[in-house]
C-alpha cells in the first residue's frame, strides 16, 4: 500500500467509547481478594485505559504495523549498528521446546543440552576472537564494556595498583566513556589524525585553536596512572586502526591493558582475530555480528572474551566441561561476581550458535567479506556526490557528510528525510561526532546488488535535487502519514502520556 494513500490513524484513546469491550470475563467462582493497596498509591479513577472492541484493537495495531519499517521490509543501513537479516532458522532453533521451555533454576544435570550449547558457543567465540576465555553473562554491548572495565580494575587491584585513567579515542563508540566512568575511571580523550586513525602525535584543532595531546603525550603525562585504553577497531568511521600492535605495545610497556569494543566485528570475523593483535579483553554484540534480533530495547547479548590473565576475574558461575558432562563453576574467588541473572540472555545465545553452525567457519568469513564489499560498493557509487572527510580505505561502513549539499542549504537531516520519501530507512546521522553532518552507512552482507543500486540511485537523486530544488528536500517527507516533525520540540518538550485534553 502506498503510504501516501493511507489515511491518518487516530489514537486508540480516540476510538474509545464507554461500554465497549473486547472480551468478557467469567464471574468469579472464588472470593474476591482483599484490596491491600495503600490508599495513597491507588488511582482515583481509571481513565487511562481506552474502552475498545477486539476489532478496534486488531485493526489499529495492524495499520500501525504497516507504517513501521524493519529489516524485513528493506535495507536498514544504520552505520555502526549492523542491522542485518535475522535468519528464520535461528528463530526456529530458539523456539525449540528444550531451549524455550527450560527453567533457569533447573539443576545442571537436567539442562545438559543448554550447558553444552553455551560451552560450545564460548569455544566458537574464543576461536573467532583469538582469546582464551569467554563469559556469556553480559546482556548487551555496553554491559559487556562494563564487564571488561571491571575486569581491568580487578586485574590492577590484584597487582596492588589502583589506576585511575582510561584513554578513549575520539573515534570510539559513544558508550565507551560512559562505561569507563561507571567503572570509576577518569576518561582522557585521544584525538584522530588526518587519516581517521588514532594520532600518536599532538594535533592542533584548527577550529578551537588549541592542541590536543596525542597518544604519546598522554602516556608521557599520565604513565602508570593509566589502567588501559578502550579502542574500537575498526573505529567508528569504518577505518581499521592499522597501528594497533604499536598501541598494544605502548600500553603493555606501562602495565596498562587494551580493551577493544567489538561492536564492529562484522568487519573482522573469520578474517582477523583481536587476540592476535594483543588485545586483552573485548565484547561481541551477538545481536549485531551474529544476527540475533536487534533493536526495540532488546534483549541483546554482549559476551566478553579475554586473555588467560584476566580469566580468573570473569563473572560467575562459569560454564565448564567436566569428565561427566557440563557444569556450573561457582568456585571463582577472584570473580567480579554476577553481571546478569542466571547465565545471560540464553535465547540470544541459542540464535547465535545456530547462526555460527549454519554458516560454518567459511560462511562466517564470506559474510564478513560481503559486508566489506557492499559498503565499498556504496562508497564508490557515491564518491564525488557526497563528501568524505577521510579518504582512508573503509571496511564494513562508510561515513559521508553534508558538506557538498550544505552549500545549497540542504542538511544531513534533509537528506535523511528525502530517503524516507524514496522508500529507504535513513542511515545513522550526525554520528560519529568527529565528522560534522555525518551520514554513516552500513549495508551489511544481507543486501544484494539490486538493493544497493537502488539505494545509490536514491542518494544520487537527492544530491541532484539538493542543487536543483533544495526546498523540496527541506519539506520531506511528503509521502508519509505524518509530515516532518518539530524534532527539537519533541526532544525538549516531549509529551509521553495521553491525558485526554
Amino acid at each position: 500500500m502506498d503510504m501516501a494513500l493511507t489515511p491518518s490513524e487516530t489514537l486508540i484513546f480516540e476510538r474509545s467509547a464507554p461500554g465497549k469491550t473486547g472480551m468478557d470475563l467469567p464471574a468469579l467462582d472464588v472470593p474476591r481478594a482483599a484490596d491491600t493497596r495503600p490508599a495513597h498509591l491507588k488511582r482515583q479513577s481509571f481513565e487511562a485505559m481506552p474502552e475498545v472492541s477486539e476489532v478496534d484493537v486488531v485493526r489499529h495495531f495492524t495499520r500501525l504495523s504497516r507504517w513501521n519499517f524493519g529489516v524485513d521490509d528493506g535495507m536498514y543501513p544504520l552505520g555502526s549498528c549492523t542491522m542485518k537479516h535475522n535468519p528464520r532458522l535461528c528463530e526456529k532453533a530458539a523456539g525449540l521446546p528444550g531451549f524455550a521451555e527450560s527453567h533457569p533454576l533447573a539443576p545442571p544435570k537436567h539442562v545438559q543440552g543448554n550447558l553444552e550449547l553455551m560451552w560450545t558457543l564460548q569455544e566458537w567465540l574464543k576461536e573467532i576472537t583469538g582469546l582464551d576465555a569467554v563469559t556469556l553473562h553480559p546482556a548487551a554491548g555496553a554491559h559487556g564494556e562494563l564487564t571488561g572495565a571491571l575486569l581491568i580494575r580487578a586485574y590492577h587491584v590484584s597487582k596492588g595498583a589502583r589506576r585511575s585513567i582510561i584513554i578513549i579515542p575520539d573515534s570510539a563508540h559513544g558508550t565507551n566513556p560512559a562505561t569507563a566512568a561507571m567503572a570509576g575511571y577518569k576518561c582522557v580523550e585521544a584525538p584522530s589524525q588526518a587519516d581517521g586513525t588514532i594520532s600518536f602525535d599532538d594535533v592542533t584543532d584548527a577550529a578551537a585553536g588549541h592542541v590536543k595531546k596525542g597518544l604519546l603525550s598522554l602516556i608521557s603525562e599520565h604513565g602508570r596512572e593509566i589502567a588501559g585504553i578502550m579502542i574500537t577497531n575498526p573505529n567508528t568511521v569504518g577505518i581499521f586502526e592499522y597501528r594497533i600492535a604499536e598501541i598494544v605495545k605502548l600500553m603493555h610497556d606501562i602495565g596498562a591493558l587494551v580493551y577493544m569494543d567489538g561492536a564492529n566485528m562484522n568487519a573482522l570475523v573469520g578474517v582477523a582475530r583481536p587476540g592476535d593483535f594483543g588485545v586483552d579483553a573485548m565484547h561481541l554484540n551477538l545481536h549485531k555480528t551474529f544476527s540475533t534480533p536487534h533493536g526495540g530495547g532488546g534483549p541483546g547479548s554482549g559476551p566478553v572474551a579475554c586473555t588467560a590473565a584476566l580469566a580468573p576475574f570473569l563473572p560467575r558461575p562459569a560454564v565448564v566441561k567436566t569428565q561427566s558432562g557440563f557444569d556450573l563453576d561457582w568456585d571463582r574467588p577472584q570473580s567480579i561476581g554476577k553481571m546478569h541473572s542466571y547465565f545471560g540472555n540464553f535465547a540470544m545465545e541459542v540464535r547465535a550458535m545456530a547462526y555460527c553452525l549454519s554458516h560454518g567457519s567459511d560462511g562466517l568469513r564470506q559474510a564478513t567479506m560481503r559486508a566489506i564489499m557492499n559498503a565499498n560498493y556504496i562508497r564508490k557509487g557515491l564518491e564525488g556526490r557526497y563528501h568524505l572527510q577521510y579518504d582512508s580505505p573503509t571496511l564494513h561502513e562508510v561515513v559521508f557528510d553534508d558538506a557538498n549539499q550544505s552549500k545549497y542549504g540542504v542538511t544531513t537531516l534533509d537528506i535523511a528525510k528525502g530517503l524516507i520519501d524514496r522508500g529507504f530507512h535513513p542511515p545513522t546521522i550526525y554520528f560519529p561526532l568527529v565528522i560534522h553532518g555525518a551520514l554513516m552507512i552500513e549495508p551489511t552482507e544481507s543486501e544484494g546488488k539490486a538493493e544497493l543500486d537502488a539505494f545509490v540511485e536514491a542518494m544520487a537523486d537527492i544530491a541532484e535535487r539538493a542543487k536543483d530544488d533544495p526546498e523540496s528536500l527541506r519539506r520531506s517527507p511528503v509521502k508519509t502519514p505524518v509530515a516532518r516533525l518539530d524534532e527539537t520540540a519533541a526532544a525538549r518538550k516531549p509529551i509521553l502520556r495521553w491525558r485526554g485534553e
